[in-house]
């Protein structure tokens, strides 16, 4: 899965901004306060890295990609970051964060419940995790469908997005995964069509 990873980030262009980065680091400000340690799960390029450590907290970004991480120590110097392996545990203490963000990272997860059991783990009590990912309702795919876009598109297989949530799915999944706290909500674009599906979660 390694070389995977860093074929993917190898295809981003360098000034490539994460996609919805303005709304998206709006939501996760708005969750953030001075003093807090954060974790960055998915971390990329370190843009959001960058925007925590500019709210005041104290961020640890992770990644798959040593491509991708070596962009967030440019963005985001004052954060620490570090490499795992997919499907391996998180090298990080349990009871050692305040907020977990996971900005559109879920959808490129082989063990979705593993990732998230080890989110669990690390969160202290109480503390909250926040994550976006694509909205695949099922009345959205049927209008870009009518509208011309096959199918083929949105679940194209050469496409590094392994899983497709509803707000249904999504708040099964962390349920089930142990958060007793679950809000999954749609945003962006009109009412039951929107792209987007944000989470909290403790």
């Amino acid at each position: 899965m390694a070389g995977w990873h860093e074929e993917v980030w190898a295809a981003v262009p360098p000034d490539a901004l994460p996609e919805r980065f303005e709304q998206r680091r709006e939501l996760l400000l708005s969750d953030v306060i001075a003093g807090q340690r954060v974790l960055d799960l998915g971390c990329g390029d370190g843009r959001f890295s960058a925007a925590l450590v500019g709210a005041g907290a104290s961020v640890v970004g992770v990644d798959a990609a040593a491509e991708a991480l070596r962009r967030a120590r440019e963005h985001a110097p004052e954060a620490e970051f570090v490499q795992v392996d997919e499907g391996a545990p998180l090298p990080l203490a349990d009871d050692s964060f305040d907020l977990v963000w996971c900005g559109e990272t879920l959808e490129h997860v082989v063990d979705v419940a593993l990732l998230l059991g080890e989110v669990r783990r690390v969160l202290r009590p109480g503390a909250m995790l926040l994550a976006t990912t694509p909205n695949h309702a099922r009345l959205r795919v049927a209008f870009e469908a009518l509208a011309g876009q096959p199918l083929e598109r949105r679940l194209d297989p050469h496409s590094d997005h392994l899983r497709f949530f509803t707000a249904h799915t999504l708040r099964e999944l962390l349920s089930g995964a142990g958060f007793e706290q679950v809000s999954v909500i749609t945003v962006d674009g009109p009412p039951l069509l929107r792209r987007s599906l944000v989470a909290r979660a403790r």
